[in-house]
């Protein structure tokens, strides 16, 4: 009996082990998984940068007199035209300031006729007519500064463009120098964005020194201004706090939707020379880092860390890591580990970026 179950306990043991033995033959099975090649080509990639944007002319007008506010013949938000009236500070004390100049320069103009009829006779002498002639210069420049100020009792648009918040009211008393309004001109606009040492030199390659490429404006609202604008200035230096160079780029504004203040984001094209691509989907992450799994020539797998360059929509512009030459998984990254031994379903890398984008 002790015999018969010794011999059925073993029985049971080989086919257990035989059982294992089987399963674990069937999960070394290689599978078959789609794999390509990383493709080498120029690409181009569209590039955003944060801007501010500004009027061509924003300017702010200020009074040149002191004065009460006597008349104000525009509203806030106002499209004006150069040399329109703004602000009438009141103006009597002005005139009247030229009204005594004027009665000077009488004044003067008959003494100096005087004197020439008496410097005539040799009664004056001639120093006394000088002096009478430098009285009456001095009475014209009196009654010239005097017009100059009367003038600035009216103030005149100094350019076409639409007027902002107006401080005062009419009666306030403004001071010399008082901030009136400001008035921008939004024909056209500025938006100025930074651009790091890296990508600025690759802007100026691809340009061969030549700034002037055509750029969009993404508004606030994620719409693209219907306006493209061209890339203007690049400033002379770059900022060592943050190792940017400020551009510049002007964007015209018929409708004159864009404002003075506003914020958006100015796209350009950039351009990249033999760019190694390959798809998104043909990696994966691990601790911040990005990897692919690579075959060796017996097709067994093993993991690689890859360096990226640039992101694009849904492919990667691989740096350092693989060449052309690789073959790398395409599928089935998560059904796999290092040292998997696959049998590979090849589609040209080409193929793949189109496939998988």
């Amino acid at each position: 009996m002790n015999k018969l179950l010794s011999l059925i306990s073993f029985s049971l043991l080989m086919i257990t082990a035989g059982c294992k033995e089987k399963k674990q033959e069937e999960t070394t099975v290689p599978v078959k998984y789609l794999v390509t090649s990383p493709v080498k080509m120029d690409t181009s990639f569209k590039k955003e940068y944060v801007a501010q944007i500004q009027s061509i002319q924003n300017v702010e007008i200020r009074a040149k007199v002191k004065g009460f506010l006597d008349k104000i013949h525009v509203d806030e938000g106002q499209f004006v035209k150069a040399g329109q009236l703004l602000f009438t500070i009141r103006p009597v004390e002005f005139e009247a300031e030229l009204l005594k100049a004027k009665a000077e320069v009488k004044a003067a103009e008959i003494e100096v006729l005087n004197s020439k009829k008496l410097a005539e006779k040799n009664i004056v002498s001639p120093t006394e007519l000088a002096t009478a002639q430098a009285k009456l210069e001095q009475a014209n420049a009196e009654e010239k500064l005097a017009e100059l100020y009367l003038s600035y009792t009216s103030i005149k648009a100094p350019f076409d463009g639409v007027v902002d918040r107006i401080k005062f009211k009419v009666g306030s008393l403004i001071d010399e120098g008082g901030l009136l309004t400001t008035i921008s001109n939004n024909k056209d606009m500025y938006a100025y964005f930074n651009v790091s040492e890296p990508e600025y030199l690759s802007f100026m390659s691809q340009n061969n020194g030549n700034n002037k490429q055509v750029a969009n404006l993404i508004l606030a609202n994620n719409q693209i201004h219907k306006y493209p604008g061209i890339i203007e200035t690049i400033e002379a230096e770059f900022d060592n706090n943050t190792g940017t160079i400020p551009f510049r780029a002007k964007f015209p504004n018929p409708d004159l939707l864009l404002k003075h203040g506003e914020t958006g984001k100015v796209q350009m094209n950039m351009s990249i020379k033999d760019a190694m691509l390959i798809p998104q989907k043909a990696t994966y992450e691990l601790q911040d880092k990005i990897y692919v799994y690579v075959l060796n020539e017996k097709n067994v797998i093993e993991s690689r860390n890859i360096i990226i360059k640039q992101k694009l929509s849904n492919i990667y512009v691989v740096e350092s890591g693989i060449n052309e030459n690789d073959k790398i998984l395409l599928e089935g990254l998560q059904m796999v580990k290092d040292d998997d031994k696959i049998i590979p379903d090849f589609i040209p890398g080409a193929q793949a970026l189109v496939q998988f984008k």
